[in-house]
């Protein structure tokens, strides 16, 4: 009995030390009363991270606010538009901005768009993404781990996307990213969690925040990754290119605050073959 609860307490731990450096939490009749993670210093009871792009400026703000979201990712090129208005002038002040590299083709092109974030006031939050491939958008994970280890040692708070390989990721864990960022399936796709089995490998091995990004199309996929341990997820396509932005929006924060609870809670163990009874079968069924 005791060995039983010692492995039950190491396994709880683990399951938190994996899932974004969660702060603490109690569950009072069913409800989190607090279940937070760590990024670049700041604490984030959100763990829904909302991408910008595809949106009409006057979009922005209901999907964010809908979303709950308390950080949200930008192009820096998006920032400033042709007539005078920002982008920036739709996003609430309470919310992180998350630039990102998009359109750098190497490690010097992405430092260079991080640095211009900065200079325009972004902060120092960078989501590293580095894509030579014009038809398919991988990300090139090595171009990316040098990116990170140049950022990270200018002060900044790097999130690298990445395609989902064990090897790069130790190699960012060691650059010295915030956390990894493996993409779910192609960018822009609504695919789903095509790289599931490789995206549970790190969340097992990797000692930051795993983030979902890219590919995750309905709410129910976002479940499913949260379900598995990812601290967050990240979604753009799929709610910007719903019939109703606001209320998808909405209906992904539900679904990985769900997907988070069923986490914490411990999934029920699944039989590889035969069935077991939920009721007792005995007193009137005979062989």
């Amino acid at each position: 009995m005791k060995h039983d609860l010692l492995e039950q307490i190491f396994w709880y731990r683990r399951r938190e030390e994996q899932s974004g450096g969660m702060k603490s939490h109690s569950v009072d009749g069913g409800k989190m009363k607090k279940d937070s993670f760590v990024l670049g210093g700041k604490e984030f009871t959100s763990r829904f991270i909302l991408g910008s792009g595809k949106y009409s400026m006057e979009l922005i703000k209901a999907a964010v606010e809908n979303a709950g979201a308390q950080i949200i990712t930008l192009a820096v090129r998006r920032t400033n538009t042709k007539q005078g208005e920002s982008i920036l002038d739709y996003i609430p002040d309470n919310v992180t901005l998350l630039p990102n590299t998009s359109g750098a083709r190497n490690a010097e092109e992405a430092v260079r768009i991080a640095r211009m974030s900065r200079e325009l006031g972004c902060g120092d939050f960078v989501k590293v993404e580095i894509m030579k491939d014009s038809k398919y958008l991988l990300p090139d994970n090595v171009e990316t781990v040098r990116a990170t280890e140049l950022l990270a040692k200018e002060g900044f708070v790097v999130l690298p996307y990445m395609y989902p390989d064990l090897y790069t990721a130790r190699d960012l864990v060691n650059a010295g990213a915030a956390a990894v960022m493996p993409l779910a399936s192609p960018i822009g796709s609504n695919k789903g969690l095509a790289t599931k089995e490789f995206i549970q490998i790190l969340i097992d091995e990797i000692d930051l925040p795993v983030i979902v990004d890219a590919g995750i199309g309905r709410p129910s996929q976002a479940c499913e990754a949260m379900e598995m341990g990812a601290a967050a997820i990240m979604a753009n396509t799929a709610i910007a290119t719903a019939g109703d932005v606001a209320a998808m929006a909405g209906a992904f924060k539900h679904a990985i605050e769900a997907g988070r609870s069923a986490y914490l809670a411990g999934l029920g163990r699944v039989l590889e073959r035969g069935a077991s009874a939920s009721d007792p079968l005995t007193g009137f069924l005979h062989d």
